[in-house]
């Protein structure tokens, strides 16, 4: 039977949530608004691959000391989890991992910014589609309703307000790197709704990342052999801490919690915040200036993201006092 969305998991043991999950979707896109904005300013200086592998080696290398705590409590039934849960780690670590990183990295190289933001914003879109085809879920006319608002309040923001640039888009074949990065991370929060309960978070983050990085090598030595690696100056160390560090391991953590407690087409309207907190980082750090226009694309992203987080599951009734 069809699921709802809005269908929450059960409560951890402890009956109680920690932290809500609201605050937890907030917090990835914008630490994924300062990734696309590193991942351009570094694409002529570290080659995709070499960005993806060290971003997360680096993530690996964070999380190891709470994995490897994780792992000793499981010592005794570790490896049999491993093996039973083995095709949805690989299934994490083949979309989330690797394929949706390389694909926006190698997109960047040959795409705007603009370009990569509108395409990226039909995320919320996709996952819904890409949850239906594999968990019969469906949305709430009011949710599909806040997914438009926010997709509307997406593109005043990067289209500054002016409907008239988007005549002047020209795609590139970095465009098709990024819209494979879609489906890519659609599936990966869809997958997430089937988090094991016998594996701890971060040791399920930590073996996905690991296994990662196994796909990833293959790719990253052809890459090395044919186009070199890149020089280990402190903005290109800097970059790849700030990915592997705020963009991987708090972004991912903070995800794959909040997506566990509100469901993924909920979860996945927050990836319109993306180019909202770019525009609000680029203002702060930047210097660049708040315009007229930003009000209504932000109010907008708000306004639906409100409309889709309160709307309640599919064919349930307001309960009576």
């Amino acid at each position: 039977m069809p699921r709802a969305d809005g269908d929450a998991p059960p409560l951890p043991a402890s009956g109680r949530r920690t932290i809500a999950p609201w605050l937890l979707l907030v917090i990835p896109p914008l630490c994924w608004a300062g990734n696309f904005v590193v991942g351009r300013a570094v694409s002529a200086d570290i080659p995709p691959a070499a960005l993806t592998f060290w971003r997360w080696m680096v993530a690996a290398l964070v999380l190891a000391p709470f994995a490897v705590t994780d792992a000793w409590a499981l010592r005794g039934t570790l490896g049999r989890l491993l093996r039973r849960h083995a095709t949805l780690l690989l299934l994490l670590a083949a979309t989330g991992v690797v394929g949706f990183q390389f694909f926006v990295y190698q997109g960047l190289k040959t795409t705007t910014a603009i370009n990569g933001v509108l395409i990226i914003a039909t995320i919320p879109v996709a996952i819904p589609a890409v949850a239906f085809l594999l968990d019969g879920t469906r949305i709430g006319l009011r949710q599909a309703l806040g997914i438009a608002v926010s997709l509307a309040g997406v593109t005043i923001v990067v289209l500054r307000g002016d409907l008239r640039l988007s005549e002047d888009l020209h795609f590139a074949p970095g465009d098709f790197w990024v819209s494979l990065a879609v489906p890519a991370w659609a599936i990966y929060t869809v997958m997430l709704r089937r988090r094991p309960a016998d594996l701890p978070p971060v040791l399920l983050l930590f073996a996905s990342i690991v296994a990662g990085l196994l796909m990833l090598l293959p790719g990253y030595v052809t890459e090395y052999v044919h186009q070199g690696g890149f020089v280990p100056t402190l903005s290109a160390l800097l970059a790849i801490g700030y990915v592997g560090v705020f963009a991987s391991v708090i972004a991912f953590a903070c995800w794959n919690a909040g997506v566990a407690q509100v469901g993924a087409a909920k979860a996945g309207l927050f990836i319109h915040l993306m180019p909202v907190f770019a525009t609000l980082l680029a203002i702060a750090f930047l210097g660049e200036q708040l315009h007229l226009y930003h009000l209504p694309g932000i109010a907008a992203v708000a306004l639906g993201i409100w409309l889709s987080t309160t709307a309640r599951p599919p064919g349930s009734r307001p309960t009576r006092s």
